[in-house]
């Protein structure tokens, strides 16, 4: 029997998608513009937590969502929703979410410039990989037959190309840099929510009938990610302002990379995007209410 969900569709033409692709093509340069060069240089600083920082976004929030998909058993596409979630790049947010959090911001920054890159190959990968331990997603992978591909080239388009000529332009031109910077990251969110807002409108209605199927177990996946970023640095001993980075880099996840994607390859699977929209907004409010929580605290040692 086809569960209810499955009626839901969002079709999006041609022409919607190479200017979603656009937007977050631009969102990707303007988040470039606070970045350097040195900052891949920063491992030099931070060995052990870069190590730790990276292994928890690629490798521990991964395996803790199929234990979770095992334990809630949801409907395979949301399921899969909460698999390429987890195998996304931490969102831009998260930087500013560590400066509020009296977190290590100069790591934030450096682990926000290397998951970036990385995932221009760990996010098919992982996601294909830890599919393979959700045995009921198998059918639906099937069907659609997953283009490593097609994948890698979006990616290479949408993040890798606009991250290099954000730091090329912030390396070469630094002062005009600092006067675009915040105009550039405000148009491009904006834009980018803009678009979002026009093509859910229609489906509205729709939208907020099928919540009720991801609200809970999307704000427990998001808790999960913060928990496991933060106790996964404390137990490998790494100082409290470390852990808090590390929480925020695993806490708050690209979703609208994830969104592009699933407009891209899966769009008929409606339970992935329901996933991956609702966190696009939970992770915010969690982690402000956790930014706000530590900005009153002192990190300890």
């Amino acid at each position: 029997m086809v569960h209810e969900i499955e009626s839901f569709r969002m079709n999006f033409s041609a022409d919607q998608m190479t200017l979603l692709n656009y937007c977050l093509a631009f969102m990707m340069f303007g988040i470039a513009l606070d970045m350097k060069f040195d900052n891949f240089r920063q491992v030099i600083r931070f060995p052990k937590s870069v190590i730790v920082g990276l292994a928890s976004q690629w490798i521990i929030l991964p395996i803790l969502t199929v234990y979770l998909i095992h334990i809630w058993d949801p409907l395979p596409s949301i399921a899969l929703g909460l698999l390429l979630v987890a195998a996304c790049p931490g969102g831009n947010v998260s930087n500013y979410a560590t400066h509020m959090s009296r977190g290590n911001a100069a790591l934030s920054v450096t682990l926000s410039a290397f998951v970036m890159v990385t995932s221009i190959f760990a996010t098919p990968y992982v996601f294909a990989g830890f599919a393979k331990f959700v045995p009921q997603v198998a059918p639906l992978l099937a069907k659609i037959d997953l283009p490593h591909g097609q994948i890698l080239l979006m990616l290479v388009q949408i993040v890798l190309i606009p991250m290099i000529l954000g730091m090329t332009v912030k390396h070469f031109f630094p002062t005009i840099t600092t006067k675009i910077r915040k105009p550039i990251n405000v148009i491009s969110m904006m834009m980018f929510i803009s678009f979002i807002i026009i093509a859910i409108y229609g489906e509205l209605d729709n939208i907020l009938k099928y919540l009720k199927y991801v609200l809970l177990l999307v704000i427990v996946h998001n808790l999960i990610a913060l928990a496991a970023g933060y106790f996964w640095a404390r137990w490998n001993k790494l100082p409290e302002a470390d852990a808090r980075a590390i929480c925020m880099e695993t806490g708050i996840q690209n979703s609208g990379l994830g969104m592009l994607m699933i407009f891209a390859f899966f769009h008929s699977l409606p339970g992935m995007l329901l996933v991956t929209a609702f966190w696009a907004i939970w992770d915010l409010v969690s982690s402000f209410i956790l930014s706000v929580y530590w900005s009153k605290k002192i990190p300890s040692k």
